[in-house]
């Protein structure tokens, strides 16, 4: 493989086959997904029988569920197969058009069985309970349909639903807005690359500008990207207020206290949960503050600007990692989740779940994805780096999340929320960390690491309960009838900046604009879960590295829970309770540790 890479990127049928996912095991050719793309219109056509009978008893609603779960595993398998096909190389025409078919399928089937809830909603009280009590196998139904109960009291008529539905394309429109100047239209100036060279800024290189040694590099990246926002900022503040009014106006119609409720309603979290979050962390900035003050000496600044924060406190090690060294490292580091663990998770490199390496066409990033019916597929374009390797890592964390719940639940139970998808691959990377810590003498290769690991802290844990104060208060204020203007989100993006980042930061007007071009925010009240899902993974992962073989069971339970229990629940059962302060605490504990071995060898 090496010999490939080296002559530049290699074609597809270059890389060996042993580095390429199998998914032969799906459908043997495409005239296999053919025949079962057919099927699942044919059953989607079938279960529109059932419409207008669910209350003619249990048995009816059991044989529509098995119905649905039949169409669903199947669609979920043809949508799985074509896009999977398309993204290995997406210059074929072929597999871009089965991919196409495969999004409008999966339009289809949604449409298919979008008379289930609504019809369930509407029969009377005690009907669905009934039911569950009369007939045993809709036991494993109850999480599903307790689900849908919970949301009568958000529930309207059928007019009302449909014109809610009908609105719903307008709510998108704020982000398609933000999206196309963002991605599309707003164009940024050259700057001077630390060989002297005028090179472009993008979205794409920003960040790596960002973490230039050279100080001019980093200030001019910062100048460039957000003067340019600084041009349309009135633009994209119109555009994130009429993302706050849409939903203020879905969380108004549907009886909701604000728009953070009726956001957090879905995952059945408290805005507690969301409080707890932002004031554990609020009550915890003072060891980002050391980081800031470490940061600033160590790069010799007399003042320490925002264009420095993601600049490197050392120069990055020369940590080659191949990828057959890099699956040894990463099965080693996870040792302490048992031996069961270790053997299910070595089914990832000898039955064709990743697809390893780059090639020309192949979709860029890394991802973990299957269905109930394949094989919990990874794409990688693994480089022989260390942020490969725990890339890997993260991806086998989800696949196994995704493998033990498949194996162990029925379709209706095995998908889990996404308050709960990063836990597993972010206690991966954890153990990963802990094990390269545990083995690495070198005072520059460990420095490295740790630099590594206290930004990636920095950058989730920090940054996105950031994010989600901010995002709490445009709300808040805006709920409470007061307009808020590109001055308004300036001034406030301005204020939390100065009190996560401490005194010795200097934080000059142009940060006042990074709000402008956070997607995150047009996801309403989705980024706290970032910080919740890295607070539980850490929080888990020391009590594993502890040795506590209860609480490593526990773990080995969560991944087989999927979504057969709302997510908090799963989560104190794993031994996590985000309801209190703890988990946050532990984490931000790592974060001191090591910032303070840091400081000693710096």
């Amino acid at each position: 493989m090496t010999e490939v890479k080296k002559g530049g990127v290699p074609a597809r049928q270059e890389i060996q086959q042993k580095y390429k996912w199998d998914l032969e095991s799906v459908y043997a050719d495409d005239a296999g997904w053919e025949k079962d793309f057919a099927k699942v219109k044919e059953l989607s056509e079938k279960i529109k029988g059932f419409s207008g009978r669910l209350g003619e008893g249990a048995k009816t609603l059991l044989e529509c569920l098995k119905l649905r779960d039949e169409i669903m595993v199947l669609g979920a398998q043809v949508i799985v197969f074509a896009n999977l096909r398309r993204d290995e190389d997406t210059a074929q025409s072929k597999h871009q058009g089965m991919a196409d078919r495969a999004g409008s399928l999966g339009v289809e089937l949604q449409t298919a069985v979008s008379f289930i809830e609504p019809e369930l909603l509407s029969l009377e009280d005690g009907r669905v309970s009934g039911f569950i009590s009369e007939e045993p196998g809709l036991d494993e139904y109850r999480q599903f349909l307790n689900n849908v109960l919970r949301r009568k009291p958000h529930t309207l008529s059928p007019r009302e639903e449909q014109l809610l539905a009908m609105a719903g394309e307008m709510d998108d429109a704020p982000y398609n807005i933000f999206s196309m100047l963002n991605n599309a239209d707003m164009r940024f100036p050259e700057i001077n690359d630390e060989s002297g060279e005028k090179v472009e800024l993008s979205h794409g290189r920003f960040i790596k500008y960002m973490q230039s040694q050279d100080r001019q590099v980093r200030r001019e990246a910062y100048e460039a990207m957000y003067t340019t926002y600084g041009k349309v900022i009135n633009t994209l503040a119109t555009s994130l207020n009429s993302k706050i009014k849409g939903g203020m106006f879905f969380a108004r119609a549907r009886n909701f206290a604000s728009s953070r409720e009726a956001a957090l309603f879905e995952d059945n979290i408290p805005v507690s949960v969301y409080d707890n979050v932002i004031d554990t962390i609020n009550a915890n900035l003072e060891p980002l503050h050391r980081y800031v003050s470490l940061k600033k000496r160590v790069l010799g600044l007399e003042k320490i600007s925002m264009h420095d924060i993601y600049a490197p406190l050392v120069a990055e090690a020369k940590l080659e990692v191949p990828f057959e060294t890099g699956k040894d490292m990463v099965l080693t580091a996870l040792a302490p989740l048992g031996p069961e663990y270790v053997r299910d998770a070595s089914k990832a490199f000898t039955q064709g779940w990743i697809d390893v390496y780059e090639n020309k066409g192949k979709r860029s990033g890394a991802y973990s994805w299957g269905s109930y019916s394949t094989k919990p597929f990874m794409l990688l374009n693994y480089d022989d780096t260390l942020n490969s390797a725990s890339t890997l890592a993260h991806e086998l964390g989800h696949s196994m999340h995704s493998y033990y719940s498949r194996s162990t639940l029925p379709p209706s139970m095995s998908e889990y929320p996404i308050f709960l998808a990063e836990v597993a691959s972010t206690l991966n990377e954890a153990l990963l960390n802990d094990h390269l810590l545990k083995v690495t003498t070198d005072k520059q290769k460990r420095l490295y690491i740790i630099n590594e690991y206290l930004e990636t802290i920095r950058g989730t844990v920090y940054r996105q309960t950031l994010f989600a104060e901010f995002e709490k208060e445009i709300y808040a204020r805006s709920e409470a009838g007061k307009p808020m203007t590109n001055e308004d989100f300036s001034a406030l993006w301005l204020e939390l900046n100065k009190k996560y980042y401490g005194p010795e930061m200097e934080v000059d007007d142009l940060i006042g604009m990074e709000w402008a071009r956070i997607p995150h925010f047009y996801y309403n009240f989705y980024v706290y879960k970032y910080v919740t899902g890295f607070a539980a993974a850490t929080c888990l992962a020391q009590n594993v590295l502890a040795g506590d073989q209860k609480a490593t069971g526990r773990y080995l339970q969560f991944l087989k829970s999927g979504g057969s229990d709302y997510p908090l629940n799963i989560l104190m059962a794993a031994g996590v309770d985000m309801t209190e302060p703890k988990p946050l605490v532990t984490t931000l504990q790592v974060f001191s540790k090591l910032l303070a071995e840091l400081e000693q060898l710096l």
